[in-house]
């Protein structure tokens, strides 16, 4: 989907430069996202955003982090196995 009409730049192009570790800063200076009208802006914004939040190596890194935790060995769930 198109998010910047002014500059033709689709929600996966933001997608992809966000995965690559851009902010929304770059990727505006990249792309040119938000730089005419504006009206994009906040869609923009949204996807990068989104994009950081689901980042899967930060998803696998916080589930091994709680697995190897202590409390969570120490359950009463996880004696009684």
């Amino acid at each position: 989907m198109i998010v910047c009409v002014c500059q033709r730049v689709s929600d996966r192009e933001i997608a992809r430069h966000a995965r690559a570790g851009f902010g929304f800063d770059d990727i505006q200076l990249e792309l040119g996202v938000a730089t005419q009208c504006g009206r994009c802006e906040g869609c923009a914004r949204d996807i990068v955003a989104q994009c950081n939040a689901s980042h899967p190596v930060a998803a696998i890194q916080l589930a091994s982090t709680i697995l190897e935790s202590r409390a969570w060995n120490s359950s009463p769930h996880s004696a009684a196995a």
